[in-house]
């Protein structure tokens, strides 16, 4: 049973997205949405996100919005490191800073700002060791930044007691065609 959730994934520009507008927003989402749903109904309490740009920003987002119909649900951002959006533009800030405010529980992994990029992975090993289960959106065939933390989340889910949730590519195109289809299926 997975209580609390890490959930990761690509950043936002290996995916291509730029903006709320780009189409494969809406479908990350509804994959998202749909495991999440999956997962409260097994007795998923917490998501946890470091607060990353892309995956974990849209997860954020959903499990907001999951809120109003599972209240018990809560959001934990543990970033890696203090004020790890200072050096962004400034409507990113206020973007992350909008979701950040509404989680349940928000610290770092390092009271400290940015030292190097040491920070980073022990953050991803830290919320593995803090969490029941991981849902990560990447897909093998088409590598990034998620890599790193796809191969850790392996390995401590083949040493049992951890659950390994993949949405990759195929999921898209899955939800994509379903998506397509209801609109094929409205216009009659």
């Amino acid at each position: 049973m997975v209580k609390r959730l890490f959930v990761s994934g690509y950043k936002a520009h290996e995916l291509g997205i730029f903006n709320e507008k780009n189409p494969g927003l809406a479908i990350i989402k509804k994959a998202l949405k749909r495991e999440l749903i999956r997962l409260l109904e097994e007795e998923l309490e917490w998501v946890i996100i470091s607060g990353q740009l892309g995956v974990e920003m849209w997860a954020a987002e959903t499990v907001l919005e999951l809120k109003k119909e599972y209240p018990h649900l809560k959001l934990a951002v543990i970033t890696p490191f203090l004020n790890q959006e200072e050096k962004w533009k400034e409507e990113t800030q206020d973007y992350y800073r909008t979701i950040v405010m509404q989680a349940d529980y928000l610290n770092s992994v390092y009271q400290t700002p940015y030292e190097g990029v040491w920070q980073l992975k022990e953050k991803d090993k830290f919320l593995l060791s803090h969490s029941d289960g991981i849902l990560l959106v990447y897909d093998e065939e088409n590598e990034g930044s998620p890599k790193f933390l796809s191969k850790l989340a392996a390995r401590k889910a083949e040493m049992g007691e951890y659950q390994l949730v993949r949405i990759n590519a195929y999921d898209l195109q899955t939800i994509a065609e379903e998506q397509q289809q209801e609109l094929y299926n409205g216009d009659f």
